[in-house]
């Protein structure tokens, strides 16, 4: 299965910008520029989306742990903080943020999944960078 979207980008770097769209139009001409980046520019960024991309696809992965081993989560509310080291055009870091509803699991078989999910979901394995985890059962 294959996903697309379509950057446009006009400009030089720092006085450019670009438009992101992707193929289902969630994002449709979202605009992006240096000041969105590395300041406070309204619009997104590469690194959020990545974040973004980064925490869906951790909370589906764990869902789906979850279920192989008999648990319906009730809520998994996972955030992804992507950190770029602006000097070496670099992602350093993702660190993931877990608040969980799971019943009926205890602490141990909780952090095993989520350890799972953060290890094995399809974003993880092609980020080459750190990735950590803060898990909380609620």
């Amino acid at each position: 299965m294959k996903q697309r979207a379509t950057a446009v980008w006009k400009g030089s770097l720092k006085e450019g910008s670009g438009k992101i769209t992707t193929h289902s139009k969630v994002l449709d001409g979202s605009e992006y520029s240096f000041k969105t980046r590395f300041e406070n520019g309204k619009g997104t960024n590469p690194d959020e989306l990545l974040a973004a991309a980064h925490a869906g696809c951790f909370a589906m992965a764990l869902s789906n742990i979850l279920g192989s081993k008999g648990y319906t989560p009730k809520s998994l509310q996972a955030e992804a903080a992507v950190t770029m080291d602006a000097d070496k055009l670099e992602i350093t870091e993702s660190h993931l943020t877990l608040k969980a509803d799971i019943p009926e699991i205890d602490n141990d078989k909780f952090m095993e999944c989520a350890s799972d999910a953060k290890e094995n979901c399809p974003m993880s394995k092609v980020l080459n960078c750190k990735i950590t985890l803060d898990a909380e059962l609620l």
